[in-house]
């Protein structure tokens, strides 16, 4: 994966570390996907996306990355599945300890397990939105508990999950799942409340897992296992911004954009809701802290958040 600059281009006064309010860590691994490969180009692929939008956003008439964005260096860890679980893990942890609003593009979903281990070890009481066409709630897949068919297995056990979009899973998942917190694609197409519904589920502290086979195909074709039925994107948007609007959301992951070199509308999709969501995050302003400077109070504001710092080691 080659080293760009900034995140999405941006000014490298907006792109410093210590002033900024934003962590972008791009993790390029696809090793334990089944059918298509290629997610591992996924990061690269919305980094020059990134690059090609325009930076002002007309719904919420703002600029987000003013707020600062830092891209840290990519994880490149392959070794193992499981040791690039560990490797995600560590690294989200030390930028949530550095006060930081943690992002993380993918990659295969697996990444996740890394992800969400890092953020429950850090805030209390979380719920784990897991967005995603497919349940990923296997307790093992191909000899290992770090496959991206794994993906949200442990974050069930360990945390609230309430996952939304399903419409795609393996029967022996359903011994896994907690019906009441799993909403299926089938059923949000004829419940007008479904957003409701999902918000009534969630705990004040929220992370957001992504998936973009999530989305339907028809929009978001560039994925490793496209299912039909899915989301779409104003649906979408103000699912997400409700959800930003009414709890504390602590961070986020995107996963699982295979780009096509022929198709480049998927790359800018991910792109631009990436971009939203960091929009929605940081539309309040009473609920961020001034400069960006790591020592200021935390971008986690409105309720409590961080666990007790002996719980972080």
């Amino acid at each position: 994966m080659k080293t760009n600059k900034t995140y999405a281009g941006i000014p490298e006064e907006f792109g410093n570390l210590s002033t900024s309010k934003i962590v972008v860590i791009p993790v390029p691994y696809d090793g334990t996907s089944t059918w298509q490969k290629g997610a591992d180009k996924g990061p690269q692929a919305f980094l020059d996306a990134s690059e090609n939008m325009e930076l002002y956003d007309i719904e919420t008439d703002s600029e987000v990355y003013k707020e600062g964005v830092f891209l840290a260096d990519a994880i490149t860890e392959n070794s193992s599945p499981e040791a690039v679980v560990e490797a995600v893990h560590q690294e989200t942890k030390k930028y949530i300890n550095r006060n930081k609003f943690v992002t993380i593009f993918g990659g295969e979903h697996s990444i996740s397990i890394g992800t969400i281990r890092a953020f429950n070890e850090c805030f209390n009481n979380l719920t784990v939105l897991h967005i995603d066409a497919h349940a990923d709630l296997r307790k093992e897949y191909e000899g290992s508990s770090c496959n991206h068919a794994c993906a949200v297995y442990e974050a069930n056990s360990t945390t609230n999950l309430v996952q939304v979009g399903i419409r795609s899973m393996d029967i022996s998942e359903k011994r896994n799942m907690n019906l009441d917190k799993v909403f299926f694609a089938h059923d949000m197409a004829v419940n007008e409340d479904w957003m409701v519904d999902v918000i009534d589920q969630l705990t004040d502290n929220v992370f957001i897992t992504f998936d973009l086979d999530a989305l339907d195909p028809s929009i978001m074709p560039s994925t490793g296992t496209p299912e039909p039925g899915g989301l779409f994107y104003y649906e979408t948007l103000d699912f997400l911004k409700q959800v930003f609007d009414q709890k504390n959301v602590v961070g986020f992951d995107m996963v699982e954009l295979r780009p096509n070199e022929n198709e480049k509308s998927s790359d800018f999709l991910a792109a631009k809701l990436f971009y939203k969501m960091l929009s929605y995050k940081f539309l309040d302003k009473d609920d961020t802290y001034e400069n960006g400077d790591e020592n200021d109070s935390n971008p986690f504001s409105k309720l409590s958040k961080f666990k007790d710092l002996e719980d972080n080691f």
